[in-house]
């Protein structure tokens, strides 16, 4: 594994860990790897310094020091964040139903101009666009919508 300090067109930095350097450069080139401050996809490497043992060097004595334990958070905490999560979707995004894929194809092609949307679409859908490089990301909530 390689671990990148990555810096997005924003100038906000990230690091990232990837299988290997073609697997940064592939997933950089079809637009999967986003900022996670912004959203941006136009990412690159920033500077960073190397992290290398050298056999001069000698190994530090004794166990190394322990991590502090998270706790998971509860059920109920889960809940709060999905909720407050899908409150600021809907609140900043049109919602497009059915046509989530096709709308999100058009923008990206430049057909339709770009805002924020959410939606549904069908699994083999979704991963046609994420394959072509549209940027998506899935939803831990469904979108409501009136059942007849």
């Amino acid at each position: 594994m390689i671990r990148y300090t990555l810096k997005c067109a924003n100038d906000h930095r990230f690091e990232s860990w990837f299988r290997s350097a073609e697997d940064y450069e592939a997933q950089t080139a079809r637009g999967l790897v986003g900022c996670p401050d912004c959203g941006e996809t136009r990412v690159g490497k920033a500077m960073m310094a190397p992290q290398v043992c050298t056999a001069r060097e000698e190994a530090p004595a004794g166990p190394p020091p322990p991590v502090p334990a998270q706790t998971a958070p509860t059920p109920e905490q889960i809940e709060q964040a999905i909720a407050k999560l899908r409150a600021e979707v809907e609140a900043n995004s049109d919602y497009v139903g059915l046509e989530f894929a096709a709308e999100a194809r058009r923008m990206h092609e430049g057909a339709a101009p770009p805002r924020a949307i959410y939606g549904e679409t069908k699994p083999d859908e979704a991963r046609k666009l994420i394959e072509d490089g549209v940027p998506v990301l899935p939803l831990p909530f469904t979108p409501r919508r009136k059942m007849n």
